[in-house]
C-alpha cells in the first residue's frame, strides 16, 4: 500500500512509473544505474523528485524520436 500523503513536488514509485512508462523492475534499474535517485520516502516505498522525473521523461522522449 502506497503513502496517501507525500511532500508536496515529489511522486511515488507508482506515479512515477506512469508518467515514464515503465515497469517496476525498469525503474529499480533507472535507480540503480544512478539515471534517477530517490528523493525520499523508505526503502519500500521510495518518493522521486517531479523535476528529475520530467528531465528524464523528456530525454526519453527525445532519444525515441532522434
Amino acid at each position: 500500500m502506497e503513502p496517501q500523503f507525500i511532500r508536496p513536488g515529489h511522486l511515488t514509485a507508482e506515479q512515477t512509473r506512469q508518467v515514464l512508462g515503465v515497469s517496476a523492475g525498469a525503474l529499480r534499474n533507472l535507480v540503480y544505474r544512478g539515471r534517477l535517485t530517490r528523493s525520499g520516502g523508505t526503502e519500500r516505498h521510495p518518493y522521486y523528485a517531479v523535476p528529475d522525473v520530467a528531465a528524464l521523461a523528456q530525454a526519453r522522449q527525445q532519444r525515441a524520436v532522434a
